[in-house]
C-alpha cells in the first residue's frame, strides 16, 4: 500500500506516467532467454580463461614455473602478475583505505604475496574450457606459507601477523601527523572520525545509558549470475571488454591502468547484469583476459565458477562493533558513541566510512563521537552490498535503541520519533538536513495495523528499526534523446539495468515529453557510444541519470518549440508546450501534438538529437523502517519470521511495481543476513560453504508476504521528487529482527547470524 501521492490544485494527479507500472521493455527478452548474459558471448577463434589460484590464505610466492602448461597442445597464453604493466610501472599505494588501480591488479593476479584462499596467481588461454583447467593444474607455484588472520578482532592483536608492511608505516605516519600514535596496529589501513558537542559530558548528563558490543560476519550479495567477460585486444592496441558489470566506465578506466593504454583505447560493452547488488563496482578478470588476448591474438572469455565467486570475489564486511547511547528520563538522547571496526579483506577500502557517517544519522544528537577502522585481514577483498556499510552500524545502533527504550518504559517508535530529525537539523556530516520523511515514515510505523495488532502465543516477538542513508556524494550521468518521425523516441543511456531502471528512465522521459512508455525504446550502450556515466550503485539510476534524462529531454522540448515556430510563423517564446502539447499563445487554436509535430521535423530542420549530463550532487537523505513479528523453536533454536512491513520515503513513485520489489528484496536480504548467512571459514582459512547449497539464503518457502507501505515526500534535488528505492530497505533488517528475537525469548542476540545453533546457545544461556 502508499500514501496518497502529490496533487495538484485543480486536484489532478500530479503525473500521468510516474507512479504507475507499465511492462518493462527489457521483460520480454528476459523471460524467452533472448537477453545476453557475459557467459553468452561468441566469436570466431574464441580462446577461454582459466585461473590458478591459491590454496593458501598467506603465503610468499618464491616462484612460479609455467612451461609445462605453456607446451600443452591447445594452450595459447599463460599470464602471471609480471605480464600485467602496472606491476612493474608503479609501486603499491595503499595510503588511501580505497584500492587503487595497483592494488586492484595485485588482487586480480598476485605478485609477491597470496593474501587469501583463492587469491588468482596465473591464468591460461586455451582452445577449449577443459585444455585450460588442465593446463592450470601443470603450473608449479613455491609457496612460503606465513601466519594467516581472518577475522577483524585478530587482525588488530599486538603480536598479529603484519599483511602489508608498507600499511604499517603508511598509517603510523598519518597518525603522528595528527598527533596521534594510540592504538595504531600494522593492519589498521585506515581511521575515519566524526566528532559533535562533547560526548563525555553528554553522558553526564544522562539518567539511563546503555553500551552494547556486536559483531556480524562476512556475507554475499548472493547474485545468480558470475562473473563473466571477453577481451580482444586487436592489432592496432584498441581492447574491446564484453561483460556483465555495474560500473562500464570504472571497469574502463581500471582496466586501462593495469594493462598499460590509454582509456580511450578501451572499450566496455555491457552486457545484461544477472544481479550484482553492489558486488559487480568493481572487477577481477577483465585485465588478465585482455592481456591473454594480447599474447594470443584472439579473444578470450574466462566465466568463474561459484567457488571462484565465493572465495576470491568481494562479499561484504565482518564487523566488531560497540554502541553506547545515554538518554535522560524524559527519552531525549544526549550522547551517543560508536566504535566500528570492518573487515576489508586482503587489500584496504572496506565501507567502514558508509557504516560511520549514517549510523546516528536519523537521531537528533548534540554529542556524539564515531571511530571507525578500516582492517585488512586474511580473506578476499570487501566489496559494496547495498547501502555499504550501513546495515551493520544500523544494527548496532538500533537494538541499543530498543534496549534503551525498554530501560526507560517507552515504547520504542516514540523513542525514535521523539528524537528524530527534521529539515534543517545537523547530520553527522555536519551538513544540515534537506527534506525527507524521517518523522513520516515512524508515524506511519507507529499508526500501522501490523504494530498494533495483538500477538500472541509463546515465544513470539515483534520487532521495529529504522535505517538511515545518507548519499550526497556527485557521481554523473549522460543521456541522449534521438526523436522519431512517428511519435517515439530512443532513449540512449550508460547505465547497467540491474533491475528496471530502463523503464524508470523512459518512464521520466515519458513524463517530461507527455508521451506514453510505451513510445520510448530505451537502451544501455558502450563506453564509446554515450558521454561519462558513472556507476550502477548509490541509489543513483533512476535519479542521476533520471535527472540527465529530463535535461535532455527539456532540450528536445526546446528544439522542436523552434520548429512549431517555424510552422507558425511565430517566435519560440511564443510557443507553450504543456501535457505533451505544443500551443501558440498568439493563437490558441494552433495546436500539436508531440507525435504530430514530430512528423514534421525533416521538414523544418532535419531530426532532434539531444544529450545532456548531470552531476549535481546527490540522491540526498533516505529513511526507511519495518515492522517484523517473528516465532522462535525453544527447541531448536530456529526463527520463523511471521509477518513482514517494510516502510520507506521514495519521494516520489517511479514504477510502482519496480519500487515495491526493490523493498521486499531488500528485506529478504537482510532476513538472510540477519538469520542465517555467513562467510564460515576453518582455521586452515578455507571457507567451507562455497556453494549455494551450502551457503544458506531464504527462498520463498522461508519467508511470508512481505508488506510494503510507500511514503512519498517529494525530494527537492530531483524536478520530480524521486529519491531511488535500491539500497536503504536492507539497512532495518538486521536490527528489527534482533529486536524482535528479544521480544520473543528474552535474550539480546549481539552476533550475526542468529542462526538456530546461535539462539539455542541464547536460550540455555538464559535458563
Amino acid at each position: 500500500m502508499a500514501t496518497t501521492a502529490d496533487t495538484r490544485s485543480d486536484n489532478k494527479p500530479r503525473f500521468k506516467v510516474l507512479g504507475s507500472s507499465p511492462i518493462r521493455q527489457d521483460g520480454l527478452d528476459k523471460v524467452t532467454g533472448r537477453a545476453k548474459f557475459g557467459a553468452d558471448v561468441q566469436m570466431a577463434g574464441l580462446l577461454h580463461g582459466k585461473m590458478l589460484r591459491s590454496p593458501h590464505p598467506h603465503a610468499l610466492i618464491r616462484s612460479i614455473d609455467t612451461s609445462a602448461a605453456e607446451a600443452l597442445p591447445g594452450v595459447k597464453a599463460v599470464v602471471t602478475a609480471k605480464d600485467l604493466p602496472i606491476i612493474e610501472r608503479e609501486a603499491p599505494d595503499l595510503s588511501q583505505a580505497r584500492s587503487t588501480a595497483r592494488s586492484m591488479a595485485e588482487n586480480d593476479l598476485a605478485h609477491k604475496k597470496v593474501l587469501y584462499k583463492g587469491h588468482a596467481v596465473a591464468a591460461v588461454a586455451a582452445t577449449s574450457p577443459h585444455i585450460a583447467e588442465a593446463a592450470v593444474e601443470l603450473i608449479k607455484v613455491d609457496y612460503e606459507v606465513l601466519p594467516a588472520v581472518l577475522n577483524v578482532l585478530d587482525a588488530m592483536k599486538d603480536d598479529a601477523p603484519v599483511l602489508h608492511e608498507n600499511l604499517t608505516t603508511m598509517f603510523r605516519t598519518e597518525n603522528f601527523a595528527r598527533g596521534d600514535d594510540t592504538g595504531v596496529k600494522g593492519n589498521i589501513a585506515g581511521h575515519v572520525q566524526i566528532v559533535q558537542g562533547d560526548v563525555e559530558l553528554g553522558f553526564r548528563q544522562a539518567d539511563v545509558i546503555v553500551e552494547r558490543e556486536l559483531t556480524t560476519t562476512m556475507v554475499h550479495q548472493g547474485y545468480i549470475e558470475p562473473f563473466a567477460s571477453t577481451a580482444y585486444w586487436s592489432n592496432d592496441d584498441h581492447v574491446t571488454i564484453w561483460t556483465s558489470t555495474q560500473n562500464a566506465f570504472g571497469m574502463r578506466a581500471s582496466t586501462a591502468a593495469i594493462i598499460g593504454v590509454p582509456e580511450s583505447m578501451v572499450k566496455v560493452v555491457l552486457m545484461e547484469v544477472g544481479g550484482g547488488f553492489g558486488g559487480k563496482g568493481t572487477g577481477y578478470i577483465e585485465p588478465v583476459v585482455a592481456v591473454l588476448s594480447k599474447k594470443s591474438g584472439r579473444p578470450v572469455k574466462m566465466v568463474m565458477t561459484r567457488q571462484e565467486v565465493f572465495e576470491s570475489t568481494g562479499p561484504t564486511s565482518g564487523t566488531f562493533m560497540r554502541c553506547k547511547i545515554g538518554a535522560k528520563k524524559n527519552g531525549d538522547i544526549t550522547a551517543a558513541q560508536l566504535y566500528l571496526a570492518y573487515e576489508a579483506g586482503a587489500y584496504p577500502g572496506s565501507p567502514v566510512g558508509g557504516g560511520a557517517f549514517p549510523a546516528l544519522g536519523a537521531y537528533k544528537i548534540d554529542n556524539i563521537l564515531v571511530d571507525g577502522y578500516d582492517v585488512v585481514c586474511n580473506r578476499p577483498k570487501t566489496q559494496s552490498y547495498r547501502a555499504p556499510g550501513q546495515p551493520q552500524s544500523a544494527y548496532a545502533v538500533e537494538t541499543v535503541m530498543d534496549e534503551l527504550a525498554e530501560k526507560l518504559g517507552m515504547d520504542p517508535l516514540e523513542l525514535r520519533l521523539k528524537n528524530a530529525v527534521q529539515e534543517g537539523d545537523r547530520a553527522p556530516s555536519g551538513l544540515p538536513h534537506s527534506r525527507f520523511g524521517c518523522r513520516e515514515v515512524q508515524e506511519a510505523m507507529k499508526a500501522h495495523a501490523h504494530y498494533n495488532a495483538p500477538l500472541e502465543g509463546p515465544n513470539r516477538g515483534r520487532g521495529v528499526a529504522i535505517g538511515y542513508r545518507m548519499h550526497a556524494g556527485g557521481n554523473g550521468s549522460s543521456a541522449s534523446i534521438h526523436v522519431n518521425d512517428n511519435g517515439t523516441i530512443n532513449l540512449i543511456t550508460g547505465s547497467a539495468d540491474l533491475s528496471g531502471s530502463r523503464v524508470s528512465l523512459a518512464m521520466q522521459a515519458a513524463e517530461a515529453l507527455g508521451i506514453m512508455p510505451e513510445d520510448v525504446s530505451p537502451s544501455v550502450v558502450d563506453t564509446d557510444s554515450i558521454g561519462f556515466t558513472a556507476g550502477s550503485f548509490g541509489s543513483r539510476i533512476t535519479f542521476d541519470t533520471g535527472r540527465a534524462t529530463i535535461a535532455a529531454a527539456d532540450e528536445v522540448v526546446r528544439q522542436m518549440k523552434e520548429r512549431a515556430a517555424l510552422l507558425w510563423e511565430v517566435q519560440p517564446e511564443d510557443v507553450l508546450f504543456e501535457e505533451g502539447e505544443f500551443i501558440c499563445s498568439k493563437n490558441t487554436a494552433d495546436r500539436m501534438t508531440f507525435k504530430e509535430l514530430a512528423g514534421k521535423l525533416m521538414a523544418t530542420g532535419g531530426a532532434v538529437t539531444c544529450s545532456a549530463s548531470d552531476r549535481q550532487g546527490g540522491v540526498g537523505p533516505q529513511i526507511a523502517g519495518n515492522i517484523v513479528d517473528v516465532e522462535v523453536d525453544p527447541e531448536t533454536g530456529k526463527v520463523d519470521v511471521l509477518r513482514y512491513t517494510t516502510f520507506m520515503d521514495v519521494g516520489q513513485v517511479a514504477h510502482r511495481s519496480n519500487v515495491e520489489g526493490q523493498m521486499q528484496g531488500g528485506a529478504l536480504q537482510g532476513i538472510g543476513w540477519a538469520l542465517n548467512e555467513e562467510y564460515f571459514y576453518d582455521d586452515q582459512g578455507v571457507m567451507a560453504n562455497s556453494s549455494f547449497l551450502d551457503y544458506r539464503m531464504p527462498t520463498t518457502m522461508d519467508l511470508p508476504m512481505i508488506d510494503t507501505v510507500i511514503i512519498e515526500v517529494p525530494n527537492p534535488r530531483h524536478p520530480f521528487g524521486l529519491r531511488g528505492v535500491g539500497e536503504t530497505p536492507i539497512v532495518p533488517p538486521l536490527a528489527a529482527l534482533a529486536n524482535a528475537v528479544h521480544d520473543a525469548i528474552g535474550v539480546r542476540m549481539t552476533d550475526l547470524p542468529m542462526s538456530p545453533g546461535a539462539v539455542r546457545r541464547a536460550i540455555e544461556t538464559r535458563d
